[in-house]
């Protein structure tokens, strides 16, 4: 029996596929082979989770039906047929073709002496070559293709002649480009006359990288594809046409209309008046600027290289941006904009330069609608006319296997193992834009896990490529981010840093991942970075990189600007280099044997890195950041695909090469499941009156813990029951995850690189985070003369109270989350022997210390709500639990010494507390603010709780408002003045709280 795990590749990557594995109706594969080629559908190859995993729903109300994508894939397998029935014809008279396309046809299907055109590379130039030659003569079985693309571009592209070649990431869209240039060029010098043809090309790219990659499309390039003699894609014979072409290659953001006046907004009023004028360019004008090779052209080819991003939206798009939220609106206005941007620039080409180009050609292994188009999200582009698909391309091993995390060992309590959606499980943890003195040890233990899984597997693959002579750059582990302050603290987390504390003295603290520092062990930075922080959106869009990311990358484009002047010998001219310039070249060399990125071995990218970001070295992918759509899984994916090695086995198959994929939920197939039509909700939105009600802000601190602070100098330690701490796979994440491709080999990732780890280093560490961080306020020198007692108390509470389970590591002690939780255990043991007043104080969160009712911005189905008094409550209303709090509001704003007051629904107001060994929070019904006396400038924060029938549970909740919260938030100072106030009876709630602010009044 065939075993796929073992022996995934199937096919040749030079020839027709020939056997596929046939897949269950899930898109899951059996250990059965069929004979023939796959037919296209829109398959994923991804495996599924071993737990049960919900279907992926898309709405039949917007944009395409789940008919019509099955009607595509039929017009895709019936044009197949064609096409293979017409390249089986042995005269080549029969072809149907110009004797230069036929000449071209032989040139490429023989055996090359350097790179030869995959079979699915032919097969894509043959579509187009087919349609635009063959399938007009061809009576009624030809034209009908002619006539649905017609019908399909009238609908979603007026005046454009559209056409889209879906082919895997890795497949090599570039070769296709330059046959197609070659094919028109030739045909367009020799038979000059023909409309079917031309020397014109403008070439649209999504971003600078991939138009840089792009100048292999350049005839006078000496990389050139046609001419050169590791690829020669055009035959001695007509080398001399191929120089005629005139080629333009640019990325779509030049399509943006600049100003024609280089002055100042002032000075333009001055010039024209109050009257608004239009100073922008004109299309001609754009036109001219970016294309001026082509200005005299009538009949352009264009090409859009990842043209997903390239789509005229429906005008639904405007009510399906305005139902978004969050990051999801912010990236479906960015889709929009840049594919208004992209499409305007091709449709203004056809107004400029005649009735519309000749053809357009899209390229995309993803030729999809992105969110916010208007269509239903993931939805093929109707003028898709090829499909060689990403399992197509792993059964001909063109590319690398994904693998994904299928199982860990958590408790099967989601649908899915945990790394394989991280964020869902990190990101209200994560810090949000712009946030400055943020600490790299606090990121979540989740997290630090993650982080550790991945490289202990990435360590055996760098000592196996270390191992191979053949390999001259290390394999390449990629984080990608969602912003600048997440990617800084993942950076610093694995390459190491210098930080200054409280009184400006800098202290070095080295990377968690030994192979993947900058720094050396006295803090002494690398000649070369081996991990490299970008932002890829900025460094594609050519704007010159912000001041914020500037700050964070100034010392790593400083070492790269050095490199380069040691290179070249001429210090001068490299402080004239972009900063931008410098990034984007050491980006695009990642995995190139003597050039600036060659030795990275990590990249974190703030944003998704590039399309076309051609590194072929990469291994690892962890995501650090919210995946809402197929397509950025799929993107994120799609940077690992690009294969290593290109020599064929014994067998004249490629070897089998993995790449690991963690953090992107890339786990469906792409089989929409339509959803049965149901009427919308009614819904309400709740909302922060801004700024009419500005006044009645409240701000709250969020808690994450507390400490007490020991005045005593002598140190004991009474250890009880709840001493213990017990480390497990709940506390820090899977410390085993299984990740499997839909066929290959498995593997787990495990934290057995962290056993090497001596317990004495453990020890100390505890011990100076005790005295470093839990009883040291900023401003406090810290408590050395008590380092050794603590660490005898810090001693045996590892021997006689911590425990590692489930493949946790003592190691993982020195993690900051998990030392603090050991630290609480053995300070509520060092207070028990010690004995006296205790000082309780309450630990902020790290990254987002204070709260605010003008963040309240929700929409909620809940009917039963009450509309708050203007004069009262920042938040226009209260969504009501019980009757019992629509009581409470009525009494809060009936009494005069209340100044406002906030329902605790989106506010995100949180109690910390422990039940049963675990960490909780607990959320307060409302705040109240009350002028007890002290006057409007110090007001009584009141954290109120409704209650009817009180648990056990409830009980621990009140206990850690009352007893720890408040005196903890109080004694820290510098958030106001708290108290907390129960309310257990609905007859009495107005009496009680009249009495409660009398009380405090006194």
């Amino acid at each position: 029996m065939p075993d796929f795990f073992k022996e995934p590749i199937l096919n040749s990557p030079y020839e027709e596929p020939r056997r596929h594995w046939i897949l269950d109706d899930d898109g899951q594969p059996t250990t059965d082979i069929q004979d023939g080629r796959r037919q296209a559908d829109f398959l994923t190859p991804i495996p599924k989770s071993k737990r049960e995993q919900a279907e992926i729903v898309i709405d039949e109300g917007m944009g395409l039906s789940t008919d019509d994508q099955q009607y595509h894939a039929t017009i895709i397998n019936q044009i197949r047929d064609e096409i293979n029935a017409w390249r089986r014809l042995p005269n080549e008279r029969q072809w149907g073709v110009t004797a230069h396309t036929a000449a071209l046809l032989k040139h490429w299907r023989r055996e090359f002496i350097g790179f030869r055109p995959f079979f699915c590379q032919l097969e894509a130039v043959e579509t187009v070559v087919w349609l635009t030659e063959v399938a007009p003569r061809l009576g009624r079985r030809g034209p009908r293709f002619i006539q649905y693309l017609k019908r399909v571009n009238e609908e979603a592209n007026p005046n454009l002649n559209r056409l889209a070649l879906k082919m895997a990431t890795g497949a090599g869209k570039t070769a296709v480009m330059a046959m197609l240039i070659a094919w028109q060029t030739v045909n367009a010098v020799r038979r000059p006359q023909s409309p079917r043809f031309t020397k014109g090309f403008l070439v649209v790219a999504p971003g600078i990288t991939i138009k840089d990659r792009l100048r292999v499309l350049l005839p006078n390039d000496p990389d050139n594809y046609y001419t050169h003699p590791q690829r020669q894609l055009l035959p001695d014979s007509m080398q001399n046409e191929i120089k005629k072409a005139k080629i333009v290659i640019t990325n779509y953001h030049a399509f943006k209309k600049r100003d024609r006046l280089d002055i100042s907004k002032g000075a333009r009023q001055l010039l024209h008046g109050s009257a608004s004028v239009n100073t922008l360019e004109t299309d001609p004008q754009m036109i001219r600027r970016v294309m001026p090779e082509l200005m005299n052209m009538k009949n352009i080819f264009i090409m859009n290289d990842e043209a997903h991003h390239c789509y005229r939206e429906k005008e639904e798009a405007d009510a399906e941006e305005k139902a978004l939220k969050g990051d999801d609106k912010k990236e479906a206005k960015e889709n929009r904009e840049a594919a208004r941007l992209w499409i305007n620039g091709i449709e203004a080409v056809g107004r400029t330069l005649g009735p519309s180009p000749a053809r357009v050609i899209d390229l995309s292994a993803t030729p999809f609608f992105l969110r916010g188009s208007g269509y239903a999200e993931g939805t093929l582009f109707p003028w898709t006319m090829s499909d060689f698909s990403l399992m197509d391309a792993i059964e001909c091993g063109i590319v690398k296997l994904p693998r994904v995390p299928v199982a860990d060992n958590l408790p099967q309590s989601g649908d899915m193992p945990k790394l394989r959606n991280l964020w869902e499980h990190i990101g209200k943890r994560m810090p949000k834009k712009r946030v400055a003195n943020l600490d790299p040890e606090e990121l979540p233990n989740e997290l630090q896990t993650a982080l550790e899984a991945v490289y202990g597997h990435y360590s055996k693959t760098f000592q196996l490529h270390d191992q191979a002579e053949r390999i001259e750059v290390p394999p390449c582990f990629i984080v990608v981010c969602s912003n600048t302050s997440v990617s800084k603290l993942v950076y610093d987390y694995i390459a190491g840093y210098w930080r200054e504390d409280e009184n400006g003295k800098r202290h070095f603290k080295q990377g968690r991942l030994e192979l993947l520092r900058n720094y050396d062990d006295d803090g002494n930075a690398f000649a070369m970075p081996k991990t490299l922080l970008i932002d890829s959106r900025q460094l594609e869009s050519g704007d010159a990189l912000t001041p914020e990311f500037r700050k964070v990358a100034d010392k790593e484009i400083d070492r790269f600007r050095r490199e380069i002047r040691d290179r070249t010998g001429q210090p001068i001219s490299t402080k004239n280099i972009p900063d931008e310039q410098i990034l984007r070249e050491v980006m695009n060399t990642v995995g190139k044997p003597g050039q600036l990125g060659a030795d990275i071995r990590c990249v974190v990218s703030v944003s998704m890195l590039t399309e076309g970001w051609d590194a072929n070295n990469v291994t690892h992918i962890l995501g650090v950041r919210a995946f809402g759509t197929q397509l950025l899984c799929e993107q994120a994916v799609g940077r690992a695909l690009r294969r290593q090695s290109y020599l064929l086995n014994d067998e004249g198959l490629f070897n089998v090469e993995y790449a690991d994929i963690l953090g992107v939920p890339f786990d469906f197939t792409a089989k929409p499941v339509p959803a049965p039509p149901t009427p919308p909700p009614i819904t309400t939105l709740i909302q922060a009156q801004s700024p009419e009600r500005d006044p009645l802000e409240i701000r709250f601190p969020r808690v994450m813990g507390y400490r007490v602070d020991k005045p005593s100098d002598r140190l004991d330690a009474a250890f009880t029951d709840e001493s213990r701490l017990t480390l497990t796979p709940e506390i820090v994440g899977p410390t085993k995850t299984r990740s499997e491709g839909i066929v290959g080999e498995g593997a787990d990732l495990t934290l057995e690189h962290l056993r090497g780890y001596r317990l004495q280093k453990v020890e100390y560490f505890l011990t100076h985070h005790m005295l470093m961080k839990q009883w040291r306020d900023p401003d406090e020198e810290p408590r050395t003369h008590l380092f050794g007692q603590l660490k005898r108390v810090v001693r045996r509470w590892m021997n006689e109270c911590f425990e590692c389970k489930g493949g946790t590591m003592p190691a993982q002690l020195m993690w900051r989350s998990v030392a603090d939780m050991a630290c609480e255990r053995i300070d509520a043991a060092v207070t028990r022997a010690g004995g006296g007043e205790n000082l309780t104080k309450a630990i902020l969160e790290p990254y987002n210390a204070f709260g605010s009712s003008a963040n309240v911005q929700f929409t909620t189905a809940k009917t039963d709500l009450y509309r708050t008094d203007p004069r009262k409550c920042h938040v226009n209303y209260a969504v009501l639990d019980s009757g019992w709090e629509g009581e409470f509001c009525r009494a809060a704003e009936a009494h005069p010494r209340v100044k406002a007051y906030v329902k605790n629904a989106g506010l995100g107001f949180e109690i910390p507390y422990r039940s049963g060994g675990e960490q909780r929070a607990y959320l307060p019904d409302y705040i109240v603010q009350i002028d007890d006396g002290r006057g409007e400038e110090d007001l009584l924060n009141l954290v109120a709780e409704i209650k009817g029938l009180k648990r056990e549970e409830d009980r621990e909740k009140i206990d850690a408002a009352a007893t720890y919260w408040v005196p903890g938030v109080n004694n820290r100072g510098g958030c106001g003045r708290w108290a907390f106030a129960e309310f257990a009876d609905l007859y009495e709630m107005e009496t009680e709280l009249a009495r409660l602010i009398q009380e405090k009044r006194a």
